[in-house]
This record gives structure tokens, C-alpha cells and sequence, in this order.
């Protein structure tokens, strides 16, 4: 590992590693006053409903800290983010850590001299406020030191209008179409994932708690196999019904590239995208058509074989501005 990603590791997995060091000083300092089985989960009352272990308690919750902290290194090495990107990557790790954090400590604070049967004073729910407010504290300063780190370079914005783009040589009168699928893996698992915390959020609270979660389900279950098509219309990206879908027309086309994307250093994820100059549907990084748009942004759709797609893109294009 290079200097520099050594250092945007550290700074990533920072907030977690000082959450589980304070948390490890805390149960140094009351582990005599604690009771063997932890009062770990409270009703809406504040009452205890669950009950834990010390030693499984300390796996759980240093556990949990361990692994996202790893899981924020790993997406500030390889995820390459810059800007904006960079700081909410940093500034949602403090966050997320001073939050789990915070809570995770309190419960063995609230269980401190209490007995077998639970804290006599429960959980307060303030304490869910405060661990909030502790981590609406921690973003802006997680972003703050999100500056320290070096940063990646910025990545490749392609070609523009500087290079010569790919064409497809066509006959006059000659009609040309070219159509993709898009195989988005993990959609499916999200689909399957909304569905099982809809049913849970419906047999634990009530239906209409899990009804947003089933409808987001079945919106994302369309797009289970996006779909993309380059024809005289334009660009078109759709799902497995005729709408929504999204369409870029010939009108609003300054070029087309084919070039390689990073979903989470350009775009911030994965899924339908927007950013400040750039909008794209974006299943994984690697190569995507990538529009240049009259209004100076960008539109990509990630997709195989997208050279192709580009190259019809550009000759089409040539053929408007001619008025054939």
C-alpha cells in the first residue's frame, strides 16, 4: 500500500478504531458493576425485551466497529473519490461512529449496578436523540479533516470535443439500431432485500409502515435488467416495463465517447445518478457511452460493447446536422 493510501485508509477507519478504544476504556472502568446478562434491547418504553451476554455484547459491538471501519478503508483506497464525494465518505464514517458509538457505550453505562432484570431506570430514549445530535456533530468535522488526506486524481473526464470520436460508416438510406443489456447483479439481491424489510417492518409495526418499502421494491424490481438503445430517436435506457425510462434525443447531443466510469469516485454509487455536472444510470465501473451534452453536462449509461454504441451515436448525429 502506497503512502498516500495508507492515509486516506487511516483517516477512514480513524472514527471506528476511536469509537471501540473509548468503548473498550469504558467496560474497563465498569466491568465489576455490571451485571453477567446485558439489558441490549428496550421497548418503546425504555424497558428491557433483551438480554446479552458481557463477553457477546463486547464481540457484537467492537465487532460491528472493526468491520465497518474496514469497510471505509477499503472504499477510500479503492473507490478513488474526490471533491464532494471524498468528504461524505469521511464525514458519514464520523457520523456513523459517533452514533453506534455513543449508543453502544451507553448501554453498558445504563447497566452499570443494575440487576439481572434490567436497568431499574431502563433506557431513556433521549439517549437515541443525543446519539443523533453526536453524529450531526461528527460529519461536518469528519469532513472538515477530510482535507488532510491526499487526494486522489480526478478522474478521467474523456475525450470532449479535442479528439477525433468513432463513427460507423452507413449507406445513404441505410437504417442502423444497436441495443444492450444490462446485467445489474446486485439488483435483484435489493429487491429480495426491500421485500424481506417490508414484510418485517409489516408484521412488526403495521403494513402501511411497509408499504413504501414494497413500492421502492417493485420500482428498482423494473430495472432489474435495464436496457439500453441507440436508434434516430437517441439514447434510450429502459427497464422491463415501457415506463419510466430515460431518454437522451439527438437534439440535445454534442458527441458520444466510450470510455471506462468509476461508479463511486464520478457518479457517488450505483443506480440512476446525479451530480452537479453529470447525470447517468451506473450498474458497476467499467466502460460506459458517455454523451457530451449541448448544456456542457454529461450523460453515461455503463453498458458492453458501449464503443459501438458510441460510434452509431456519432454518425447518427453527423446525419441530423447534415439533414439527411
Amino acid at each position: 500500500m502506497t503512502r498516500k493510501n495508507l492515509g486516506r485508509a487511516t483517516l477512514a477507519a480513524l472514527p471506528f478504531v476511536l469509537a471501540l478504544i473509548v468503548g473498550l476504556v469504558v467496560h474497563l472502568t465498569v466491568q465489576d458493576r455490571l451485571p453477567d446478562r446485558l439489558a441490549v434491547h428496550f421497548d418503546a418504553g425504555g424497558s428491557a425485551d433483551r438480554y446479552m451476554g458481557i463477553t457477546a455484547y463486547l464481540l457484537y459491538g467492537l465487532g460491528t466497529l472493526l468491520v465497518l471501519g474496514s469497510l471505509w478503508a477499503v472504499f477510500a483506497v479503492n473507490g478513488k473519490l474526490y471533491g464532494r464525494g471524498r468528504s461524505w465518505l469521511i464525514g458519514g464514517g464520523f457520523a456513523l461512529a459517533a452514533f453506534l458509538g455513543y449508543l453502544l457505550i451507553t448501554v453498558l453505562l445504563v447497566n452499570v449496578d443494575a440487576p439481572e432484570g434490567g436497568p431499574a431506570d431502563g433506557f431513556p430514549l433521549w439517549h437515541v436523540a443525543v446519539a443523533v445530535g453526536a453524529g450531526a456533530v461528527a460529519w461536518p468535522i469528519g469532513a472538515l479533516l477530510s482535507r488532510l488526506a491526499p487526494a486522489p486524481e480526478g478522474p478521467d473526464d474523456g475525450d470532449g470535443g479535442g479528439a477525433i470520436r468513432e463513427r460507423i460508416a452507413l449507406a445513404d438510406g441505410e437504417v442502423a439500431g444497436w441495443a444492450r443489456g444490462i446485467g445489474a447483479w446486485w439488483a435483484p439481491l435489493a429487491v429480495l432485500a426491500l421485500l424481506a424489510a417490508a414484510v418485517a417492518v409489516g408484521r412488526d409495526l403495521s403494513w402501511f409502515a411497509g408499504a413504501p418499502l414494497a413500492v421502492l421494491a417493485l420500482v428498482i424490481g423494473t430495472f432489474c435488467r435495464p436496457h439500453v438503445t441507440v436508434d434516430r430517436r437517441g439514447l434510450t435506457v429502459s427497464g422491463l416495463l415501457p415506463k419510466p425510462r430515460l431518454r437522451v434525443p439527438l437534439e440535445r447531443m454534442a458527441g458520444a465517447d466510450s470510455r471506462r466510469v468509476n461508479a463511486l469516485a464520478e457518479y457517488g454509487g450505483w443506480g440512476y445518478r446525479v451530480r452537479p455536472d453529470r447525470s447517468g444510470v451506473i450498474t458497476r465501473s467499467g466502460e460506459a457511452i458517455v454523451v457530451s451534452l449541448t448544456s456542457g453536462r454529461e450523460f453515461a449509461v455503463t453498458v458492453d460493447d458501449s464503443a459501438t454504441g458510441a460510434a452509431l451515436l456519432n454518425t447518427l448525429l453527423d446525419r441530423q446536422r447534415a439533414g439527411r
